[in-house]
């Protein structure tokens, strides 16, 4: 009997802590946490690196235009463009292109010609920040060239909107 009585007594406390575990849970359940607010707010790190990226973007567009003046399109491109020619390049931690490549194009051997060029003339890059930068400390990135007639381009950074009527 006395074996049965000490049974039931840790029968009755387990089921007595059980009872009360569940009626905390049920009582935390309908309660909510709000954090304390923050002095300060933070860009997400993607959001900063997006940033980062366009204004590189702009700062090798802006470089290949100045060291290469005479081939650069001034004023609105004509409406039907003689060739678009997408160049992917690879540039290292200094900005030395280490590797270039037509990635798309109408099959426009001097426009092709011309955008290779022009983008080796422009060489070396500004620096990539570093974050922009992969494990092998390099960054690959595009660019398109939009040929007029004249075999003057526009890069798509700063392209101006061509022309709405055929000449």
């Amino acid at each position: 009997m006395l074996i049965r009585t000490r049974h039931r007594v840790r029968l009755t406390r387990h089921r007595v802590a059980y009872v009360l575990a569940a009626a905390l849970a049920i009582s935390l359940a309908g309660c909510t946490f709000t954090p304390p607010p923050h002095s300060t707010t933070s860009t997400p790190a993607a959001a900063i690196n997006s940033a980062t990226l366009d204004q590189y973007r702009e700062a090798v567009a802006r470089r290949i235009i100045e060291r290469n003046p005479s081939y650069v399109l001034r004023g609105t491109p004509q409406a039907m463009l003689r060739s678009l020619v997408v160049v992917t390049f690879t540039v290292d931690h200094s900005g030395r292109v280490l590797q270039s490549a037509v990635y798309r194009t109408n099959g426009d051997d001097e426009a092709e010609s011309t955008a290779l060029a022009t983008l080796r003339r422009a060489a070396p890059l500004p620096q990539p920040p570093g974050k922009l930068l992969n494990g092998r400390g390099q960054l690959e990135l595009f660019e398109d060239w939009l040929f007029n007639d004249d075999g003057k381009f526009q890069l798509r950074e700063f392209a101006s909107p061509q022309a709405q009527t055929i000449d």
